[in-house]
C-alpha cells in the first residue's frame, strides 16, 4: 500500500508574501514532500510554482504550521 497524499489547501486564505522583489501567494502544502505551491505574480503574468517550505519567511512558516 502506498502512503495517504496529505496536501492542505490555502488558496482561499490570503497568505501573501514578498521574496525577491516578486509577490507569491501561498496555494497548498504537500506535507509528505513538504513542497508549498505558490503563485508567482510578475507583473501582469501570473506563474505557478513549487518551492520547499524551509525557504519560506519564518512568518509564513508559522500560518501553515503542518502537523
Amino acid at each position: 500500500m502506498g502512503k495517504k497524499k496529505q496536501s492542505l489547501d490555502f488558496s482561499d486564505q490570503e497568505i501573501v508574501f514578498k521574496m525577491k522583489e516578486q509577490k507569491m501567494k501561498v496555494l497548498s502544502l504537500n506535507q509528505n514532500s513538504m513542497d508549498v505551491e505558490v503563485i508567482i505574480f510578475e507583473g501582469e503574468k501570473k506563474k505557478v510554482s513549487k518551492m520547499a517550505f524551509a525557504h519560506l519567511p519564518k512568518d509564513i512558516k508559522k500560518l501553515l504550521r503542518p502537523l
